[in-house]
């Protein structure tokens, strides 16, 4: 997957919005909680279910977040190496887990 598309998956979420942060990285978050965290080193982490959590983990795919794993996110390496469908399947999942977490009236405000 490529930065571009990385961007246009998180994007077309509704009620995304995308903020730079601590330094060049681009934080995707939606009623302004993050679901997705990318920089341009190629770096990509995403909050995940429990299941997938141990799952990537397990198999070497991905690893913990820094100071996020508690909080069930992974950290990939390289995007260049993710493919497309599965990380728009994964970017998909992150918005809906943090989305569920958000109040009534803030899940309204934006759409969902």
């Amino acid at each position: 997957m490529s930065p571009t598309e990385l961007d246009a998956a998180c994007r077309a979420l509704t009620g995304v919005t995308m903020t730079v942060q601590w330094g060049d990285d681009e934080v995707y978050k939606v009623g302004g909680r993050m679901f997705a965290v990318t920089s341009s080193r190629g770096h990509l982490s995403l909050k995940v279910s429990d299941i997938a959590f141990e799952a990537l983990v397990e198999t070497g795919r991905a690893r913990p977040a820094p100071y996020l794993a508690r909080a069930k996110w992974v950290y990939f390496d390289d995007i260049a190496e993710l493919d497309v469908e599965e990380t728009r399947d994964w970017l998909r999942t992150a918005h809906t887990l943090v989305a569920a977490k958000l109040t009534r009236a803030q899940r309204a405000e934006i759409g969902l």
